[in-house]
């Protein structure tokens, strides 16, 4: 069985993305053929309703390997059809998740970066705090030891 390749005589049924089972694609070859689809034979005569050549000569035996690699080419046909399209919507699947974590990763970025200037900016202020304490501490110790010196003066007169 051969399937036009105009694209406007063969429509496309809407991809299921658990796809066909082998027994749902024989039920559907077999309703095709059992519904008059016209069939493609090597030998070029016509075919009749039920998809078998009109003038068959040479038997059922050749009748019967005729229909199974037409159906056989078609079985693959089909079934190439929907691995390409599942394989399509994973490969969409997986570029979107990557874009949401690319997307996450910039956000967390961002807020790691705000976080450190955060962090930075406090680093900074205790780091001036310690500075000036440090200066207060060398400044108090100074007036410190002038007093003891002065109360040693005191005492010794």
């Amino acid at each position: 069985m051969m399937f036009s390749e105009e694209p406007d005589q063969c429509q496309l049924a809407p991809v299921r993305e658990d796809a066909f089972t082998s027994s749902e694609l024989h039920e559907i070859l077999s309703s095709l053929v059992q519904s008059g689809f016209p069939t493609h034979s090597t030998s070029g005569s016509e075919t009749t309703q039920n998809g078998l050549p009109s003038n068959s000569t040479s038997g059922s035996e050749t009748t019967r390997s005729v229909y199974s690699t037409e159906e056989s080419k078609s079985r693959r046909m089909i079934s190439n059809r929907e691995s390409a399209k599942r394989s399509r919507w994973r490969k969409k699947k997986q570029l979107e998740d990557m874009t949401n974590q690319l997307n996450q990763l910039i956000l967390d970025n961002i807020g790691l970066k705000n976080q450190l200037c955060l962090v930075t900016q406090n680093y900074q202020a205790v780091q001036r705090d310690s500075t000036r304490l440090l200066a207060e501490y060398i400044d108090l110790q100074q007036k410190l030891a002038g007093l003891q010196q002065v109360l040693v003066n005191m005492q010794l007169q």
